[in-house]
C-alpha cells in the first residue's frame, strides 16, 4: 500500500489518516478531545489529506481541514478615508514600545474629554439667568449629563472587546466634540439638557483609554502607565470645576466654556489620530477564552500554546454584553473589586458633597469662591500619580488594595475627630482621600484586568458601573446623614463603609486562586517575585493582546 499528501482547494472537515496523526489538531481515536481551528475574520484553509490504495486497489482518500493566519495586509485608513499615520499602521513584525509620551497624551486627552462632564456643575446659576428658568430646573443637569455617561460606560466601552481600538477612539471624541458644539449653541433648556445627556454617552473614551493602555504596556509598567492616564481624568473633574465658573465670568458667557471645551477636545483629537497605535481588534482571530466549562454555547475548541483551552464561538455585541452580566457574578476577584470600588465611592463622594456644608458653617464660615478654590487640593492627590503606579508595580496587588483601604479608613477617623477642630484636618483628609482612592483605583483595576486580557474593556465596564453607582448613593446618603445628624454621623457611617471594605478584603486572601471565593492560599507574600516580574520583562516590550494571539496560533498550526 503506498500514500501521498495532497492538497485539496476544496474546505472539509474529515477524520485525520491514523498513519499521519501529527499533520493537524484534528485527531480520531488517538485523541479523546478532538478539535480544530475555526478562524472566523476570514483567511485561507489549508487542506491536507492523505490517499491510500486498499486491498481492492481503490482509491481512499481521507482528509482533513485546517484554518492558516490569514495573509498581513497593511491598514492604511480609518474609516476608509482617514489615513492612519505610518508609524502607527499595525506591523506584526515590528516591535512596539510604550513610550511616556504616549502615555502622557493619553493622560492630557483625558483631561480635556473628562472634563465636558463637568463643566455644568459652576454655571448652574448662570445656565438659569441666560435661559429665563427656575434653580430646580437646571439642577437636573449635571443628573443628566452622569446618566449618559454611565450608559455610555455600559453599552459603548465594552465594544473595545469586539473592535479595534483606534477607531473607536477616534468616533466617539469626534462625536463628542461635536456634540459640545451643540451644546454651545443650544437655543433652549430643552437642548441642553437632551445634548448634555448625549455628550455624556459619548464621553466615554477615557475609559476606552485605560484598558487599551494597559494592553499595550510591558508587564512591568501597567500600572505606572494606568496612573498616569488615570490621573487625566481625575484632572478633568478637578480643571473643570475650578475653571468653568471663572471662564465664565471672566469672558461675560457660560457658552464661552463650551466652546473652550470644543478646542481642548480638538487638540486632543489631532493628538490621538497622530499617536494611537493601530492594533487589530481582540476578535481578528476571534478566539474567546473558554469559560471554565460554563458556557452552553457549543462550540470547538483546542488548545494553544500557554494560553490553554480557547472556546472557537463568534463574538457579537450582545455576547459581550452577556459575559459582563456573567462576569458580575461569577468572577470572585471582578465582585471583590467592584465591592470595594463601589463602597470607596461611597465614601469619597460623601465627603466631597458634605464639604460644602462643613465649611460654609461655624467655625469656617467660607465663601463659594473659598470652597471652590479648596478643591484645588485635590491636584496634590494628582501629583501622585507616578508615585503610585510605581508602588503598585512593585507590590502584590492584594497589597495595594489594602493599604489603599487603610489610608481611606485613617482619613476618614481624622475627619470624624478634627474636622471642626482645625481647618489642617480637612486639609489632611482631603490629600489622604485622594491618594487612597488612586492608588486603590489602580490596584483593584490591575488585579481586575488579571482575569482575562480579552475581557479587559468588559471588566472595566463592570467596575466602573459599580464606581458610579457608589458615587450616586454615597452622594444621597451622605448628604441625609449630614443634614440630619450632622458631620460626625456623617464621618462616622464612612468608617462604618471602611470597615465593611476590610472585612470584603480580608475574606479572600492576596494570593487565591481565581474561583476561590473565600479563604487564604499560597503564602503571604506580599511584594512581587523579582523573577517573575523579570519574566515577564523578558516575554517581549509588547503585550498586545493580539500580536499575542497571533503569534501563539502561528506556533501552534506550525506545530
Amino acid at each position: 500500500m503506498t500514500s501521498e499528501t495532497l492538497p485539496s482547494a476544496v474546505p472539509h472537515i474529515g477524520p485525520v489518516d491514523a498513519h499521519d496523526k501529527s499533520s493537524s489538531t484534528m485527531g480520531n481515536d488517538a485523541s479523546p478531545r478532538p478539535h480544530h481551528w475555526e478562524k472566523r475574520s476570514g483567511g485561507a484553509r489549508q487542506s491536507l489529506g492523505s490517499v491510500s490504495m486498499d486491498e481492492k486497489g481503490e482509491r481512499n482518500v481521507q482528509e482533513t481541514t485546517i484554518a492558516t493566519p490569514r495573509p498581513f495586509h497593511r491598514r492604511t485608513h480609518d474609516f476608509r478615508i482617514l489615513p492612519i499615520p505610518r508609524k502607527q499602521q499595525y506591523d506584526p513584525s515590528g516591535v512596539f514600545n510604550f513610550t511616556l509620551r504616549l502615555n502622557v497624551v493619553f493622560g492630557i486627552s483625558s483631561t480635556a474629554i473628562t472634563a465636558n462632564l463637568y463643566y455644568c456643575q459652576p454655571l448652574l446659576v448662570n445656565l438659569a439667568n441666560s435661559f429665563n428658568t427656575t434653580d430646580s430646573t437646571v439642577s437636573t443637569i449635571p443628573t443628566v449629563t452622569q446618566a449618559g455617561y454611565a450608559l455610555g460606560i455600559l453599552l459603548i466601552s465594552p465594544l473595545g472587546d469586539l473592535i479595534r481600538r483606534r477607531p473607536l477612539i477616534l468616533l466617539m471624541l469626534s462625536l463628542s466634540l461635536l456634540l459640545t458644539i451643540g451644546i454651545a449653541l443650544a437655543p433652549s433648556i430643552p437642548a441642553f439638557k437632551a445634548l448634555s445627556f448625549l455628550t455624556g454617552v459619548c464621553t466615554v473614551t477615557p475609559q476606552i483609554l485605560i484598558p487599551y493602555a494597559v494592553d499595550l504596556a510591558p508587564p512591568h509598567r501597567r500600572a505606572s502607565v494606568m496612573s498616569i492616564v488615570l490621573s487625566g481624568l481625575l484632572l478633568g473633574v478637578i480643571v473643570a470645576r475650578a475653571i468653568g465658573g471663572v471662564v465664565a465670568d471672566i469672558s461675560g458667557s457660560w457658552r464661552n466654556v463650551y466652546w473652550m471645551g470644543c478646542g481642548l477636545q480638538g487638540l486632543s483629537l489631532l493628538s490621538l489620530w497622530w499617536v494611537v497605535p493601530d492594533r487589530p481588534s481582540k476578535t481578528e482571530w476571534e478566539m474567546e477564552p473558554a469559560l471554565e466549562g460554563r458556557d452552553s454555547q457549543a462550540a470547538s475548541t483546542a488548545t494553544v500554546g500557554n494560553i490553554g483551552p480557547v472556546q472557537m464561538s463568534r463574538l457579537t455585541y450582545l455576547g459581550i454584553l452577556k459575559t459582563m452580566f456573567k462576569f458580575a457574578a461569577t468572577e470572585p476577584i471582578l465582585i471583590q473589586g467592584y465591592t470595594i470600588g463601589f463602597l470607596t465611592q461611597i465614601i469619597f463622594a460623601s465627603f466631597w458633597v458634605t464639604l460644602t456644608f462643613l465649611l460654609t458653617n461655624a467655625p469656617y464660615h467660607f465663601s463659594t469662591l473659598d470652597i471652590g478654590l479648596f478643591g484645588l487640593i485635590g491636584i496634590v492627590g494628582v501629583t501622585t500619580a507616578p508615585f503610585v503606579g510605581h508602588l503598585v508595580d512593585k507590590l502584590v496587588l492584594w497589597v495595594g488594595m489594602l493599604l489603599a483601604i487603610s489610608i481611606i479608613v485613617v482619613s476618614v477617623i481624622i475627619l470624624t475627630i478634627g474636622a471642626a477642630i482645625n481647618i489642617a484636618a480637612v486639609i489632611i483628609v482631603c490629600i489622604g482621600l485622594d491618594l487612597g482612592v488612586q492608588l486603590g483605583h489602580v490596584s483593584t483595576t490591575s488585579k481586575i484586568y488579571e482575569i482575562d486580557p480579552a475581557y479587559r474593556s468588559r471588566l472595566n465596564a463592570v467596575y466602573v458601573v459599580a464606581s458610579f453607582l457608589g458615587q450616586l448613593i454615597g452622594s444621597a446618603v451622605g448628604s441625609k446623614i449630614f443634614l440630619s445628624y450632622g458631620w460626625r454621623a456623617s464621618a462616622g457611617a464612612s468608617i462604618g463603609f471602611g470597615g465593611l471594605m476590610l472585612v470584603v478584603m480580608l475574606a479572600r486572601g492576596p494570593h487565591c486562586k481565581r474561583y476561590t471565593w473565600f479563604g487564604w492560599e499560597g503564602g503571604a507574600r506580599f511584594v512581587k517575585d523579582r523573577q517573575a516580574v523579570a519574566s515577564d520583562e523578558e516575554k517581549g516590550a509588547s503585550t498586545d493582546v493580539a500580536a499575542r494571539v497571533d503569534e501563539e496560533k502561528i506556533e501552534a498550526l506550525d506545530s
